[in-house]
This record gives structure tokens, sequence and C-alpha cells, in this order.
């Protein structure tokens, strides 16, 4: 298990991690999600001991990082897919990682064959893409076989085959009882990858929970086919709803119930022909719990000024 006691890490006086607490499971797909400057990836640098914690601590299995004898045994880990020396094969840059933490030099080519990637075992990886050096960076955290695998951006540069097999490769080291944590951008990844997901903002814990229960306490939109759309659109306004999309196949009503919507409509004269709630989707849970949390935001293009 791995366990995140109160941690704070400064640069400086920019605070990049705010007294975050939480424990990430064995047997899950935990997902890690923040908006740029959240302080994810320090987090993760702190849990591998690259970083050390102004205050605070970070244990896997009751140990520090810097405690762990053989640490690829005990971790694996993927941050930076990049970040290997350009002129060694894939094979000799795991053979390195391998003799530093006494795992048997046959384990090498069986996480090449695992990863799809032993075709080009013997080719320098400056000539990698960015999606083979994903792969690559897969076989490295796999390579002590590991009870805890950490993951930043694991689905960049994979095609949709490779999507797949990591959100199914995810989903059987959880079911070996495997800590699994997960760091990405991607909301619709994480809506059908990840069994527990954790929202930090501004270095700060925001909150926890699976995909369902975050989805189900948000705010949701009631989706409305009508005999006459233009209509229900007037009435429900005067009712303090807010219709978002007015066209041909329907209307999308937020502030209003199922039973609202339709008691307007039989009230006015109108007949009901569709009439479904829709869940809000991880990204809008996602968005609105951050809206006061993204260090980098942008605005709309005021599409009425001068060219």
């Amino acid at each position: 298990m791995l366990k995140i006691d109160h941690l704070t890490k400064r640069y400086g006086a920019t605070v990049a991690v705010d007294d975050l607490d939480f424990e990430v499971k064995p047997g899950v797909v935990t997902g890690f999600l923040g908006p740029n400057g959240s302080g994810k990836s320090t987090t993760m640098r702190v849990i591998l001991g690259l970083d050390h914690p102004t205050k605070g601590r970070v244990t896997i299995g009751g140990k520090e990082y810097r405690e762990l004898k053989d640490p690829l045994r005990e971790v694996g880990a993927l941050l930076d897919a990049k970040a290997v020396a350009p002129g060694r094969t894939a094979r000799n840059h795991l053979r390195a990682l391998a003799a530093s933490n006494n795992i048997k030099r046959s384990r090498v080519d069986e996480v090449l064959e695992f990863t799809g990637i032993a075709a080009v075992a013997n080719k320098k990886v400056a000539g990698f893409s960015l999606g083979m050096s994903q792969r690559l960076g897969i076989a490295g955290a796999l390579l002590g076989d590991p009870g805890v695998l950490l993951f930043d951006e694991p689905v960049n540069g994979l095609d949709p085959e490779g999507i797949r097999w990591i959100r199914e490769f995810f989903r059987s080291l959880a079911n070996e009882g495997r800590t699994v944590f997960v760091s990405s951008h991607l909301m619709s990844e994480m809506a059908v990858s990840a069994d527990q997901i954790i929202v930090i903002g501004r270095g700060k814990f925001i909150t926890q929970g699976s995909v369902d229960v975050l989805t189900a306490t948000a705010k949701g939109s009631v989706f409305v086919r009508t005999s006459d759309n233009t209509k229900l659109t007037s009435t429900l306004r005067t009712r303090h709803g807010v219709v978002h999309e007015i066209n041909d196949n329907g209307l999308s009503v937020e502030g209003l119930s199922s039973d609202d919507i339709g008691r307007a409509a039989f009230e006015s004269g109108i007949a009901i022909l569709e009439l479904t709630p829709q869940r809000a989707s991880l990204e809008e849970v996602f968005m609105d719990l951050t809206a006061d949390a993204v260090e980098y935001g942008g605005h709309a293009i005021d599409k009425t000024s001068d060219e």
C-alpha cells in the first residue's frame, strides 16, 4: 500500500504540494487527477525519492523509498518515457536497470515481449516514437515484478490499440492485488480505467471516490425532445431552468429535474417525446471541482470584437 502522510513540498516561496493526505490501496486502479501545476508530478517524484518532502512522509508498505534495498523489486514507475540515454538500445537499457537491482537477465526479454517491443529491442532508443518509448518505460516499471506501480501520463503517444492494451494491463495488475497509481489528463480514459479517483488542485486534496460516486453527486442535465421545443424553452426559463442547447433534436436542461420539466410541459400543452436524465461526465465533475484551482486558464474568444 502507498501512503501519503500530510505531505508538503516547497520550492522556495512556492508551495507545490500542501498537506496532502491519502492512501492508495492494492487491488484497485487509482486515478490521480488535477490541473496543470496542481502538484501531481511533484507528488510522484517525492514518492520515488527524487525530491525530499518539506514536511510529512510518503511510505510504500510502511517504508520510505530510500529504505528499500532493491527498489525496483517493490516499486515500478514510469514518469518520463523519454528519460533514457538515447545511445542505448532498449535491451541494454533494461539490462542496466536489472543489474542495478539484482534482477535476472532473462526478465529483460520477458518484459520486452510482454510490452510488444521485442522486435526493436536492439535498436537505439533515440529513434523510438513516443508510443514505443512509453512501452519501454512500462517494461522498465515491470522489470522487478513489483507490488506497487506508478504511471504518469502512460497513454501519451499510444494508438487506440495501445490504449486498450494498457487499460487491460492496469486491470490485470489490480486483479493480481497490486497497487496501481495512474496520473493522467485524459478524463475519458480515467472514467473507464480507474476504480478510484483522487483529485487535487494547487497542491491540496480536493476529493476522492469512485467514478460512480463522483458523478452521481454532481449536477447533471436532462435531455428533452417535444412537439414544440421553442415554446418549452420559454416555459422552462421562467422556472429558472438553464437551457444549454436548442436544436431540432431537443433541449439540454440544467437546474430542473425530469419531473419538473414533464410537469411544465404538461401544463403548457406540450407533448413530451423524450425525457432522459443525463449523468454528469467525469470531465464535467473534474472541471467543477477544480474551477478555483486552475493555475493557467484561458478565456473565451470574443467573436464580436474587431479583427
